[in-house]
């Protein structure tokens, strides 16, 4: 007797759900590290850099406690002991403090005036359209393209017609004109970036331009003033062509005047580690502004690139 044999069942005809095999994707190739050998590469030139910047800074502040034997038979290794009276010897005997109070003077009121006339000239030309807008735009840009060596002969006889000459305020006048240019310019591409919305409401509720300006958009432009302000103080306070053209009273000196005066002070003899501590003087405060306003300086520069 032959048996047949019936045949399984297949899932549908049994009832039974159809599951679907687990098929995975077969898995991607291997990425290039090629992000990973530019990262190598550009924090190796960014460590080598700063290595190059900070370096030197370190190497004078260290000499700057040694005395002028150590300077030259160990240049470097760290000092033996710490001789402060090099930085005593700079501050009072070579008027290193003369030099820095007319430095601050001089700096401190060609920057603000520089920060006010430059942010209301690159307002209106940022905000309102007339006659002249762009033509008065490229003077001041045409002004950065100028070298101030052209400029210097007769900058005397102009500033010596005036009776400025060998003073305090002539000096700031001259620091204004100078740095005005690069702060309209940089200003004017700020302004332009700042919502026209808020100064809208703003003469709406009935405030005039003055107001607006000085209330609400110049606040709001605060990273920008910052930043530029950053950069003009840089300039100024390492201005040496100027004040040696400008001012050529010993009691009117500014920093830079001072630092060449320590270094011929004593003819073939120089006073090496009180050259270098005055040097760290004139650093400190450079130093000092950039660290603290580094944060509005990169805000600044960026505000633009973030519209």
């Amino acid at each position: 007797m032959k048996t047949t044999e019936t045949p399984a069942p297949l899932p549908a005809e049994s009832g039974a759900p159809i599951t679907k095999t687990d098929v995975r994707p077969p898995a991607p190739p291997k990425e290039k590290k090629e992000g990973t050998v530019l990262n190598v590469f550009s924090h190796g030139v960014l460590v080598i850099w700063a290595f190059m910047v900070v370096m030197p800074l370190l190497w004078a502040v260290m000499t700057s406690f040694k005395d002028d034997r150590s300077i030259f038979s160990s240049p470097w290794s760290l000092p033996d002991s710490l001789h402060f009276d090099n930085w005593s010897r700079a501050w009072t005997q070579a008027n290193m403090s003369d030099y820095f109070l007319n430095t601050v003077l001089v700096v401190g009121g060609s920057l603000i005036g520089t920060l006010v006339l430059g942010s209301m000239a690159a307002y209106v030309l940022a905000r309102f359209e007339f006659p002249g807008n762009r033509f008065i735009y490229y003077l001041f840009i045409g002004g950065m393209s100028f070298p101030i060596m052209l400029a210097l002969v007769p900058l005397f006889y102009v500033v010596n017609n005036m009776g400025l000459l060998n003073t305090i305020h002539g000096l700031i006048l001259v620091y204004i004109a100078y740095s005005l240019p690069f702060t309209v310019f940089f200003l004017t591409a700020f302004f332009r970036t700042l919502p026209t919305s808020i100064a809208e409401a703003a003469f709406v509720d009935g405030a005039s331009h003055s107001r607006t300006f000085f209330q609400i958009m110049l606040p709001m432009a605060k990273p920008g003033l910052i930043s530029v302000g950053i950069f003009n103080f840089l300039g100024q306070w390492n201005q040496y062509m100027l004040p040696t053209v400008l001012n050529t009273d010993p009691d009117k000196r500014v920093l830079t005047q001072g630092l060449v005066q320590l270094a011929v002070s004593q003819g073939y003899k120089g006073d090496w580690s009180g050259l270098f501590a005055g040097l760290v003087m004139a650093m400190l405060p450079v130093l000092a502004a950039y660290i603290i306003f580094q944060r509005q300086v990169v805000q600044g520069l960026t505000a633009g690139a973030l519209k």
